[in-house]
């Protein structure tokens, strides 16, 4: 009885992680490529992205992140590094364990952001998955997405309706610009936000970050921030959410920018892509 029940633990385990592979694993892209690729959404020519690592195997599954640009950026921005570091410094990290995509928003290089007009961005996002899916080596368990202002407010967008798609979103200092078409299911959220805001104040954040911590299951709380001039981040980890469904919020001593460090904005010594790394690596 203990040699069958231990048995149909193994295959149990082993089936999980059979279906978190997704149809692209054990075969070579066919659809899609690394660089630019298009899709059309609501009769829209879409353009994204794709950057595999550079040791990329079909048989085993990696992280999806997605990185979404700002207002006024492109993804080529995020795709070069320019302001920031490439992908939001997160390859570096990832250490060829992931694959990133940057998303196009509509409108001259994408600088109309991301609105998502009766959910086209939405539907977008969705049409990446699919293609990721059929051509790539993926875990289904172990999708991200993080951006910077309208790429964060996206993000939340995409936590908001694809948290059975999505493991976790890290928002960095966002705000309810892309709708939220759901919001009522647990996913795993980081957020950080500037106490001296001036595009987006720090409420803003604050209103996202509360949604998922009631939605998560986590207990409320006072968030501690930092006073403005002591060049601080205060990070709170909340406690009592949901399993694997954390909640996490940094506070810092800045204005709105992607690139923060105890000494300011720097884009070679910010903490964020390091915080945002650590947010979404915990997961497996």
């Amino acid at each position: 009885m203990k040699f069958t029940t231990s048995l149909a633990l193994l295959l149990s385990t082993l089936s999980s992680e059979v279906l978190a592979a997704t149809a692209g694993c054990g075969k070579p892209p066919s659809t899609i490529k690394a660089g630019l690729n298009t899709v059309t959404v609501n009769g829209k020519t879409r353009e994204w992205t794709l950057a595999l690592p550079s040791n990329y195997d079909n048989s085993k599954p990696y992280r999806l992140i997605f990185a979404l640009h700002w207002l006024g950026g492109s993804m080529n921005d995020v795709v070069t590094g320019n302001v920031i570091k490439p992908y939001y410094g997160l390859p570096e990290l990832a250490n060829n364990t992931a694959i990133f995509v940057a998303p196009n928003g509509l409108g001259n290089r994408g600088s109309q952001g991301w609105p998502n007009t009766g959910g086209e961005d939405i539907a977008f996002m969705r049409e990446i998955v699919k293609a990721t899916d059929e051509n790539l080596c993926i875990d289904e368990k172990l999708r991200f997405s993080t951006g910077f202002s309208y790429g964060g407010g996206m993000s939340y967008s995409i936590a908001c309706t694809l948290s059975k798609e999505f493991r976790a979103v890290a928002v960095q200092s966002g705000a309810l610009l892309s709708g939220c078409a759901g919001g009522t299911e647990p996913v795993a959220y980081y957020a950080q936000h500037g106490v001296s805001d001036q595009v987006l104040p720090i409420a803003s954040g604050r209103q996202l970050r509360d949604n998922f911590v009631k939605v998560n299951g986590c207990t409320a709380q006072q968030a501690p921030e930092p006073a403005k001039g002591s060049k601080q981040r205060i990070v709170t980890k909340y406690t009592g959410c949901k399993d694997d469904k954390p909640v996490w919020w940094t506070a810092f001593d800045g204005d709105h920018t992607p690139v923060n460090s105890e000494g300011g904005s720097s884009r070679e010594n910010t903490w964020t892509y390091k915080a945002v790394w650590e947010f979404f690596s915990q997961f497996n």
